[in-house]
């Protein structure tokens, strides 16, 4: 039988200096208590929005429109009688789809133009000059261009998305190569001939990875909002297909701006609770990946 001694014998440091560094990684952010608070509202809104049955937002009661929160309907109902708490959940979904995927997409891209243009010297002019062609337009003038252009819809709006905001995880992702590339470990699988191909993907890309996964974070909530005010202005995802931001597009009658708040208030107080509930996740991610300056939360 092991002594009291023993069992009250400390952790050494090498014991938890030999602990995987995606192990402390996830201790740290399990630490974090505002990312746990995000990650517990984000499960609690993907999860309402998968189970709600996707026939109860479509359907019509035509002779009880415009009817206030009731017990038979939590939100209320819009001017043709659907049931608004039905078509908020529903267009959570389908926003939260278009945030995720369109923020994958950018990553993605970022990822590989960032990566051959911090590695290779010879792609980094070329690429960071377009880079900066597309960054030196405003961002609203550029999207509103381009959504006019290819149509709304929700796949027309994930890819235009993704399509315009590439070009800032490519310069996060190029930053890190251009310190990573001159550092010894890369220098000696070089003078060693391996081949570049496994030297960014087993060396250099684990090393540059965590700045892109903080951003990755905060863009699905950036992403988000800018469906919503596409979708607000009639030019992203469609009616009869609910999204956050195609329900707030009922507040621009000033009657149901004024007198019906149950049409929009549900869908823009759940925008807000999203978005700070993936900055606090996003936050997490970041100190949990760079302690350093860490504070107590």
């Amino acid at each position: 039988m092991a002594s009291a001694e023993t069992v009250a014998r400390p952790v050494t440091r090498d014991e938890r200096t030999s602990e995987s560094p995606l192990r402390r990684t996830l201790i740290r952010f399990r630490r974090h208590r505002l990312a746990m608070v995000g990650v517990i509202i984000i499960i609690i809104l993907v999860v309402a929005a998968i189970v709600i049955p996707e026939k109860a937002a479509y359907d019509q009661e035509l002779f009880h429109g415009h009817q206030p929160p009731s017990p038979a309907h939590w939100f209320g109902t819009d001017a043709i009688g659907r049931d608004v708490f039905a078509r908020t959940l529903l267009g959570g979904r389908v926003s939260l789809v278009v945030g995720l995927v369109s923020a994958l997409f950018s990553t993605v891209i970022g990822l590989v133009v960032g990566s051959l243009a911090g590695y290779y010297r010879s792609l980094d002019f070329v690429i960071m000059r377009g880079v900066d062609v597309i960054m030196s337009f405003p961002l609203w003038i550029l999207l509103l261009l381009a959504a006019a252009f290819v149509g709304p819809g929700i796949l027309n709006i994930i890819i235009l998305i993704g399509v315009i905001t590439w070009p800032i995880p490519t310069r996060i992702i190029r930053g890190q190569f251009l310190q990573l590339r001159e550092a010894d470990f890369v220098v000696a699988a070089k003078v060693l001939g391996v081949k570049d191909r496994f030297i960014v993907v087993r060396h250099v890309l684990p090393n540059a990875i965590a700045p892109l996964l903080v951003y990755t974070s905060i863009a699905v909530a950036g992403n988000v909002l800018l469906e919503a005010a596409l979708s607000y202005l009639g030019l992203g995802v469609q009616v009869p297909t609910p999204s956050w931001g195609n329900l707030l597009n009922n507040a621009r009658s000033i009657s149901v701006l004024s007198r019906e708040p149950w049409q929009w208030a549900p869908a823009a107080i759940l925008i807000v609770v999203f978005v700070l509930a993936v900055n606090f996740v996003g936050d997490g991610i970041r100190d949990a990946v760079d302690p350093r300056g860490q504070s107590d939360r």
